[in-house]
């Protein structure tokens, strides 16, 4: 296990007694709402708190054991495979959409002060709150597979990638893209989590020059979601799974597992 500085180990009960903290201490003069005043700090201290963690330790990544479900129409058992997203409970909404889902439907707060608190547009607010409904509370019995326009998506991704394309790749990410890396004990990772198109348009660069420009890269269905495999030979190395937004069809998340483990039974 790392180590963890305890001033960048920030619990919520952590966080809230250094906002009241400050709140009592400070010179309040100007601050009209009190209680709207402590919960945007106790949203920003809490974010702020977590970015800096991330900085300087990796967290842990566990994600699920992929399920091959290309013949989902003919296997009643494939049928009932969840979607790999809703197998990722823990990690369905980051740090903004969890903040906008609460300050718009337990506060009642308006979209301009919601964007005003984190430093986004009233625009991104919006389309936050109905990506994190989305993943909360849409059906999931038809999720998205691959179809044509996916398919084009992800050449047009592999394509970016083997021609260093960064600018491309970047377009084909959403702005707030978040990729995960399970590698299991065995397997060290390059990155378990990174966020932002930028930052993962330059780890997935990386990666692939390192470890993924000699093998074979088929697409796939995994969980009923599109997904790419690569293949060193026989052997399987690797597996992305991809959250593409119906809207723009843009890459939202990438799940890749490269814990053997994971990998040995796929199929």
């Amino acid at each position: 296990m790392p180590t963890i500085s305890l001033a960048l180990w920030k619990t919520p009960g952590d966080i809230v007694q250094d906002v009241l903290t400050k709140f009592y201490s400070d010179n309040r003069d100007g601050i009209t709402n009190g209680k709207a005043y402590l919960i945007r700090s106790v949203i920003n201290h809490a974010i702020n708190s977590k970015t800096r963690r991330r900085r300087t330790v990796q967290p842990e990544v566990w994600l699920p054991e992929p399920v091959a479900t290309e013949s989902a129409d003919a296997n009643v058992y494939l049928k009932d495979i969840l979607s790999y997203s809703l197998l990722v409970l823990l990690e369905k909404l980051n740090a903004k959409e969890r903040a906008v889902f609460i300050l718009k439907e337990s506060f009642d707060y308006p979209h301009d002060e919601i964007a005003s608190i984190l430093s986004i547009t009233e625009e991104h607010s919006r389309k936050l709150l109905s990506r994190a409904k989305d993943k909360l509370f849409k059906p999931r019995a038809t999720p998205r597979i691959r179809d044509e326009r996916t398919n084009t998506l992800l050449r047009n991704y592999i394509d970016a990638i083997r021609d260093r394309n960064m600018q491309r790749l970047e377009g084909l990410l959403a702005e707030d893209i978040a990729f995960y890396a399970d590698g299991g004990a065995n397997v060290n990772v390059v990155k378990k989590v990174c966020t932002g198109n930028t930052e993962v348009a330059n780890l997935l660069s990386v990666i692939y020059q390192r470890y993924q420009q000699e093998a074979t890269i088929s697409l796939i269905e995994v969980n009923h979601q599109p997904a790419l495999l690569f293949r060193n030979g026989d052997r399987l190395t690797s597996c992305l799974v991809f959250d593409i937004s119906p809207e723009d069809n843009r890459i939202t998340r990438i799940n890749s597992v490269v814990d053997p483990e994971k990998l040995k039974n796929f199929g």
